[in-house]
């Protein structure tokens, strides 16, 4: 795909999603991401370019270990002080930076890794015709991930803002950059936040 077609992608088809970024995982949150604070200027930046083509999702714990299934109760009644019952309920709202572009975008909540787990997330890409997705968010390696590769699986065209992306493992950041670059190169872009900047300013 060439720069002027790449470029045409993104005006006409993309949507911008942008994973978790949620005070929960702030750095002075219950399940902290430290990087999150030097990401999100970046994340802020993609957010007001897409404006209402932006979704921004929320993982929502479950509300105790007996309301899941399988390995997620196992998980839970590890993390059973992070479940509805015992967290504060603000703790599940976007981080304060990002509130502002809230609206005119959309919100739709998340019990599973992946983006699409959010029964609304379907619909409104759906609805917008959207074929292209510019990622940012949390955790690189872990909902990121899951985004991506379903987001492959239903035949989206991926683009991550790699400097808009962030974990709670630098290892775990490293290896799935690594395999966004080695694996899925034919399917998916790595972009920057100025490269991508520039390139809808075209």
């Amino acid at each position: 795909m060439g720069v002027s077609e790449r470029r045409e992608t993104l005006r006409r088809g993309a949507f911008h999603l942008c994973l978790d970024m949620q005070r929960l995982f702030a750095p002075d949150g219950s399940w902290p991401t430290p990087w999150m604070a030097k990401v999100l200027p970046n994340v802020a930046a993609v957010a007001q370019l897409f404006a209402r083509r932006t979704v921004f999702t929320r993982f929502i714990p479950a509300a105790d270990p007996a309301a899941e299934i399988g390995e997620w109760r196992r998980y839970y009644q590890r993390w059973s002080h992070l479940t509805l019952r015992e967290i504060d309920p603000a703790a599940l709202e976007i981080v304060d930076e990002l509130r502002g572009f809230i609206s005119p975008a959309h919100q739709v909540d998340k019990r599973r890794f992946s983006a699409f787990a959010a029964p609304n997330l379907a619909p409104i890409l759906n609805g917008h015709r959207v074929d292209t997705l510019v990622i940012t968010g949390a955790e690189t390696d872990m909902c990121v991930l899951a985004s991506v590769m379903e987001g492959l699986d239903r035949g989206y065209r991926i683009c991550i803002v790699e400097d808009a992306v962030c974990s709670s493992s630098d290892e775990g950041h490293e290896a799935a950059m690594t395999i966004y670059r080695k694996r899925f190169a034919d399917r998916l872009s790595l972009i920057t936040t100025p490269e991508l900047m520039e390139r809808l300013a075209a």
